[in-house]
C-alpha cells in the first residue's frame, strides 16, 4: 500500500472505530428489545445455536444435505416470527440490526480480501488533506485547465499544449523512485499551480504520499523546527523532516521566500538529497532563468537546471482575463 504508514492507519483505526459504535448501538437496540419482548431474546438464543447444529449434522454423516436444508428452514422460519413481533411492538424488521456506513464492506473497509471502494476513498481524501492544500487539489484539475486562455498568442499556446500534456503524462506514468523532477517557470497567472495541483492530485489518486507547500511556508517550518518555536504542530504536515521523503514534493513560488545562508542551506540540502534518494521534486517560480541564476548558489542552480526538465509557461495573466470573461 503506498500510502503513508501514518495516513493508513489513521484511516484503518477511523474504520475500526465506525465498525465498533454500529456494533455497539446494534447491541444496545437488541438489549431493549429483549427487555420488551422476551420472545424475541429467546428466538434469538435459537438462532445463535444454528450454526452448532449444522456442524452436529455434519459429523454425524448421512443425509447431510437434507438435515442442513431443514435446520435452515426453522431458521427462516424464526426469522419470520421474529420479524413479525418486532413490527407487532411498533419496530421495523431489521431495528436490531448493525447500521454501517458501507453496506458493501460492513464498515470494515474490505471485502474480503481487497480493498472497498469507501476506504479507498477515504484514504484519496485524507491525503489530499494531507497534501497541504486539499480544497485546492479538488477544483484544480487536468480537466479543469481551459487552454483556450492562450490562444490569443500561437506560440503561447502551442508552448502551454506541449506543456499541459507532458505534466499530464508525467503524473498519469508516475512511480515513485523512477519518475524525474520537473521546474516550471513563468510570470504569476500563467497556470503553474493549477497543472502542479492537477499532478498532486493525480498522484495522491495513484496511492503516492504527496506534500505541497509555498517556499515561503517550507522554509518558515524548518526556521521554527531549528530555533523551537511551539506552533509548529506534530500533525504530518507541519513536519518539514516529510519534504525528504515524500514521494512527490512540490514547492510553489519559489524565489518569494527571504533569501540568506539559511535558507540557501536548506535548499540545497533538500533538492541535493532527494536527487540522490530518487525522489521527484517539482518546482515553480515566478522567476526568469537568468534571475533565477542571480538568486541562488551554482550548486542550486546546477543542480535544478541540470537535473530537472525545464518547463518555461508562456502567455498573458490568465486571472486577469477571467476577470474580463465576467
Amino acid at each position: 500500500m503506498p500510502y503513508t504508514n501514518q495516513l493508513y492507519a489513521r484511516i484503518r483505526e477511523e474504520y475500526r472505530t465506525k465498525y465498533r459504535r454500529a456494533e455497539e448501538a446494534a447491541d444496545l437496540r437488541r438489549a431493549e428489545i429483549w427487555a420488551k419482548i422476551p420472545a424475541v431474546a429467546e428466538i434469538d438464543r435459537a438462532l445463535r445455536l444454528t450454526g452448532s447444529a449444522c456442524m452436529e449434522v455434519a459429523m454425524r454423516g448421512g443425509d447431510v444435505e437434507a438435515e442442513i436444508q431443514e435446520v435452515r428452514h426453522r431458521n427462516a422460519e424464526l426469522r419470520a416470527t421474529r420479524a413479525a413481533l418486532l413490527e407487532a411492538a411498533g419496530y421495523p424488521a431489521d431495528y436490531t440490526v448493525p447500521r454501517y456506513e458501507c453496506e458493501a464492506c460492513h464498515d470494515s473497509g474490505f471485502v474480503l480480501d481487497r480493498m472497498c471502494t469507501c476506504m479507498r476513498r477515504d484514504l484519496i481524501n485524507a491525503a489530499y488533506d494531507a497534501s497541504g492544500v486539499g480544497d485546492m487539489l479538488r477544483e484544480q484539475t487536468f480537466d479543469s485547465f481551459d487552454l483556450s486562455y492562450y490562444e490569443q498568442d500561437p506560440v503561447a499556446h502551442k508552448r502551454m499544449t506541449q506543456i499541459y500534456h507532458k505534466m499530464r503524462q508525467y503524473a498519469d506514468t508516475f512511480v515513485s523512485g523512477t519518475s524525474g523532477s520537473l521546474v516550471l517557470f513563468g510570470g504569476t497567472g500563467l497556470g503553474k499551480t493549477h497543472l502542479s495541483s492537477a499532478v498532486a492530485r493525480t498522484v495522491i489518486d495513484k496511492g503516492y504520499d504527496v506534500y505541497y507547500v509555498t517556499a515561503v511556508g517550507l522554509l518558515a517550518e524548518f526556521e521554527a523546527r531549528r530555533f523551537g518555536a511551539a506552533s509548529i504542530g506534530d500533525s504530518e504536515s507541519d513536519d518539514p523532516t516529510r519534504c525528504y521523503s515524500t514521494d512527490l514534493l512540490i514547492i510553489d513560488d519559489l524565489g518569494t521566500e527571504v533569501n540568506n545562508q539559511f535558507t540557501s542551506s536548506v535548499l540545497y540540502d533538500l533538492i541535493n538529497t532527494r536527487l540522490i534518494r530518487r525522489r521527484a521534486t517539482i518546482i515553480s517560480t515566478n522567476l526568469a532563468q537568468d534571475e533565477f541564476r542571480k538568486r541562488y548558489y551554482d550548486r542550486i542552480t546546477s543542480r535544478v537546471l541540470g537535473e530537472y526538465t525545464v518547463l518555461p509557461f508562456m502567455g498573458k495573466d490568465v486571472r486577469a482575463l477571467k476577470l474580463q470573461r465576467k
